[in-house]
């Protein structure tokens, strides 16, 4: 009975699986953290506080965050030029589900 149900089954017709999608990636969930904490932040901003990430990793990451609507870019059209980003509704509707990870791991991370 649970093989015909696992058979018929589709992981990535899940919620938990599209939700997976949006934040996986060692950093995106890093980076939606540092904009729940900071509002609106510059890519350079980002770049400091994220001290191990490239910078195409971090362009990346930004590009697909933006895709999925988490995050909001903002560019202003001035010389030099200045981009910020912030969380879209959607993105602070996922703050805190990652608040209760950082709460866990809060929790645990002295058990390992």
């Amino acid at each position: 009975m649970i093989k015909d149900y696992i058979d018929k089954s589709n992981f990535e017709d899940t919620g938990f699986s599209y939700t997976l999608s949006l934040i996986s990636g060692k950093y995106k969930m890093v980076i939606l953290y540092c904009l729940m904490e900071f509002k609106v932040v510059r890519y350079n901003e980002l770049k400091r506080y994220i001290k191990s990430i490239s910078h195409k990793t971090l362009s990346n990451s930004l590009k697909e965050l933006e895709k999925d609507s988490l995050v909001i870019r903002n560019e202003y059209l001035q010389i030099p030029p200045k981009v910020e980003y912030s969380l879209s509704s959607k993105g602070q509707s996922l703050m805190e589900i990652l608040d209760q990870l950082c709460i866990w791991g809060e929790k645990y991370k002295d058990f390992s």
